[in-house]
Formats: structure tokens, C-alpha cells, sequence
């Protein structure tokens, strides 16, 4: 099967219940007990502001905003502190593993809510920016709880997850939410890419301009990919370090922290710019999860870049990400994470699966309904070896009937074999999508803000439909 997506879109998933921020951002409503009442976790909202020392009531939405992210600061680092007394308890390894990785998601919490703090203060950084870092803070605490779960340790980490971090995020998402719609937008360039690098991805002389080589023979500066990022963390300054990495295999696990950016081979870090690698799990169709890539790097540019394993390929766990002629190949739920990422000109290939099997390209994970986040795929190819079919298109989660009312599935103007919309599903989510207008809202320029951070990279990329 071969089929021509136009513009296949994943947003997932809504709650079903709304509540009211109908208050402009200028009209008070009185006190901390009115403004929480707006928001959509009341009670600790009104709890934590009545025992903070440092908190009275705002004139307006901004500053409530702000003294909300602050209070889901106060919170997560209690919780951090909680996360490392907790590592005292651990008692095996399924436990110490699920902590590990905890004790790191609360840092990222942590990190994206003193970023957006920062933004706030300094007026640096947009509502759109805001949004996209609160959405990353709640992702990492739903990771962490993900991770309990699939360790069956939840019942251990579950004192990490009562300390109110989360329902704190969810209504600075909300308050946050009201303010994007009211953010005027226009075009421009970034701060973090100089004009002097605008061609740098098409330059020929891109290896002469590296500061460090990799190289599995011993002709570079380094034989793995991890000691030249390794080199990077201790260089001072704000220029782009450039990692050029010669051809070959390199079977490495590579980490590159949240704190280092500006370097061109980044997957936590800001700002990265990936060209031309092959990340491959080797773990085989047998193997159950396993990750080629996890990236959460803001404003970050794949281009020429393949992805291949079975289950979970590639996971793009959050902030804002661009993937360009990108090929992706996997079995289950092979492009799944909570960013807000779109793949433009992709070529997606779905393997065979194991006996039993069902094979599902994408699983989106948002589940706060002021989260920016979705999955939106591009004027891209989907292959597969069984044939075209005209089936319902879509699966639900564990054969249950979660979400499906309060999900948005939505396919646009898609054509080739296995693109019909006739047999699809029938769920109230799912949308058949013919307006112009409401498909450019999930576009590269619309979605991820493409329009203002994109140019400078030097990627071809297009904005709009």
C-alpha cells in the first residue's frame, strides 16, 4: 500500500467538560477565591495561594498567571525534594529505575516552569512560547506516571504525583490559554540562529566549519558521537557547536542534556538541528518498546533524518518539533509522544508485525485541553506491505470506548489508495475535514509557529496548505 496524505492530523485528546475563563484580561474579579473559581482545579488553586505568604489577589490575568506558574514552582520543587528522599526506599531494580527516571521528569518540570517564569518576567518570550513550555512541564509529570505504570511501581511513585504539581500547570495552562487567543502574531526571526547561519545546512564546506569530527576509524576528533557532545557541555559562550559526524554505524546510547544548547546535534537541548542520520533500534520485532529517538528539544529541525525499529520508533515527547523529508519505519505505535510536531514530506513505512499484531502509525498523548500539542502529518506517503484497504482507519485505545468523544482525529483532502473516508470510524472525534481554514490551523506556520523560527535554519519547509 502506498497512500498520499495531504494532511493527516492527530490532536488528542479534549476533556469533555469545559469550564468558564470568559473574563477579559483586564477586568478583575475581586479576590484569589474568585479568580480560582475560574480556573479548572478550584480547590488547590484556592488552597496553596491562602498559604502562600507572597501572593495576593491580582488586578489582572497576566499577573494571576504568574503567580499561578510560581505556585506550581513551590509545588514541584517540594516534589523534588520528595523525588530524591524517595530514592532511600528503593528496593529493586523496577523500582529504582521508575525513580531514576522520575527524579529526571521532575528536573524538566522544574526547568520548562523556571523558563516560562523567566519568559514572563523579562517580557522575552510570547504567550505561544509560554504555552509550549507549561505544556512540557505536565508531560514529564505524566511520563513519570507512565513510567510507574509500565514498571507496576505506581503504588511507590504515587506520592509524587499527590502533591497538586500537576493540577497547578493545568490551570496556568488555562489562564495562559486565554491570553494566547488574544496574542497577535508576526512574522520574524529568532534570536538563537544568526544571520550567518541562514545557509548552513546547505553549505558544501559544512565539515570545515565543525568544531569537533567524529569518526569511527580514529581520523576525527572523536570515535563516538557521546564523547564529542560530551566535549560540547564544557566550551563557553553562545555560538552553535557544530558536531559533524562522518559516515558509518556508531552503536551508541547518546544523551544530551537539557542545559546543553546551540549545538548542531541536539535532542534535549534548545534549538537543535539534526541533517542526514539514521537512528535504528536493533532491538527487533521481539523486542517489544523500543526507542530509536526520544527527542524534547524546542524548536527543533529534523531534515533528511530516518528513524527505524518496530514498536515506539520514534518518540516526540514534547515542546515544538519539525521533521522534513524525514523516513520513518515501525510497527506499533511508532510515532507517539505529547509535542506539537509536524512532518512535512515524510515517507512513513509500516513494517510487518508479529503474529497477533496490529500495526498503528501514531498514539498522541495529550490529555489537558489547553495543552498546544498534536500530531500533524504533511503532504506525506504512508507504504505498507499488506495492500490498500478500506478500512475504518482508525483503532481505539485498548478496545475501550476512552476519549472517543473527546479526541480530534481529522484527515484533509488525503488521496491514494487506502484514503477513502467512506468506511472510517464513527466516533464524535473524528472529523472529515473540508474547510481550508480549519486545516491550516494545524499547518507548520499555524501549529508550531513555524513561520517565525524556520527560515533561518535554512531548511525548506513550506507554511501553510
Amino acid at each position: 500500500m502506498a497512500t498520499k496524505l495531504g494532511l493527516f492530523l492527530i490532536i488528542y485528546i479534549f476533556y469533555s467538560s469545559f469550564f468558564s475563563l470568559a473574563l477579559p484580561a483586564d477586568a478583575p474579579p475581586g479576590d484569589i477565591e474568585s479568580w480560582c473559581s475560574t480556573t479548572p482545579h478550584p480547590e488547590p488553586c484556592k488552597f496553596f495561594m491562602s498559604h502562600s505568604s507572597h501572593h495576593s489577589a491580582p488586578t489582572q490575568r497576566a499577573g494571576f498567571r504568574t503567580m499561578m506558574v510560581e505556585l506550581a514552582m513551590e509545588r514541584a520543587l517540594h516534589g523534588q525534594t520528595q523525588a530524591r528522599q524517595l530514592g532511600q526506599r528503593c528496593r529493586n531494580k523496577r523500582k529504582k529505575a521508575a525513580w531514576r527516571d522520575c527524579l529526571n521528569l521532575f528536573d524538566d518540570t522544574i526547568f520548562h516552569l523556571n523558563r516560562t517564569l523567566k519568559g514572563l518576567q523579562s517580557n522575552v518570550s510570547s504567550d505561544f512560547d509560554a504555552q509550549t513550555w507549561l505544556s512540557s512541564a505536565l508531560t514529564s509529570l505524566d511520563t513519570c506516571r507512565e513510567v510507574s505504570l509500565q514498571l507496576n511501581v505506581s503504588d511507590f511513585i504515587s506520592p509524587l504525583m499527590s502533591n497538586n504539581v500537576s493540577e497547578l500547570i493545568s490551570n496556568s495552562l488555562a489562564i495562559n490559554g486565554v491570553l494566547v487567543q488574544e496574542e497577535e502574531y508576526t512574522d520574524g526571526f529568532p534570536s538563537w540562529v544568526s544571520d550567518g547561519e541562514r545557509k548552513l545546512l546547505q553549505s558544501s564546506s559544512l565539515a570545515a566549519r565543525a568544531n569537533v569530527t567524529v569518526a569511527k576509524d580514529g581520523s576525527g576528533s572523536f570515535r563516538t558521537i557521546q564523547a564529542a557532545i560530551n566535549a560540547a557541555a564544557k566550551t563557553s559562550g553562545n555560538e552553535r557547536f557544530i558536531i559533524y559526524v562522518k559516515r558509518g554505524v556508531y552503536m551508541e546510547n547518546i544523551e544530551i542534556g537539557r542545559n546543553l544548547n546551540n549545538i548542531m546535534l541536539g535532542l534535549m537541548a534548545l534549538d537543535s538541528l539534526l541533517v542526514a542520520l539514521h537512528f535504528r533500534n536493533t532491538a527487533g520485532p521481539q523486542g517489544g518498546q523500543a526507542v530509536a529517538l526520544r527527542s524534547a528539544s524546542d524548536l527543533s529541525v529534523f531534515y533528511a533524518c530516518s528513524f527505524e525499529g518496530y514498536q515506539d520508533t520514534l518518540f516526540v515527547l514534547s515542546q515544538r518539533q519539525f521533521y522534513k523529508s524525514c523516513y520513518i519505519y515501525g510497527t506499533i505505535d511508532f510515532i507517539f509522544g505529547n509535542a506539537a510536531v509536524v512532518f512535512q514530506n515524510c515517507v512513513i513505512y509500516v513494517r510487518k508485525p508479529l503474529i497477533g499484531q496490529a500495526n498503528v502509525i501514531t498514539a498522541q498523548g495529550r490529555d489537558d485541553p489547553f495543552q498546544n500539542t498534536g500530531i500533524s502529518i504533511h503532504n506525506s506517503r504512508v507504504h505498507g506491505g499488506a495492500g490498500p484497504q478500506a478500512g475504518e482507519g482508525w483503532l481505539e485505545w485498548n478496545n475501550s470506548a476512552f476519549a472517543l468523544d473527546t479526541l480530534y482525529y481529522g484527515e484533509y483532502m488525503n488521496f491514494g489508495p487506502g484514503s477513502s473516508t467512506a468506511n472510517r470510524v464513527k466516533w464524535g472525534g473524528y472529523q472529515v475535514i473540508t474547510s481550508a481554514n480549519v486545516a491550516g490551523q494545524f499547518t507548520v506556520g499555524s501549529f508550531i509557529g513555524g513561520r517565525a523560527w524556520l527560515p533561518s535554519t535554512g531548511v525548506p519547509f513550506t507554511a501553510g496548505l
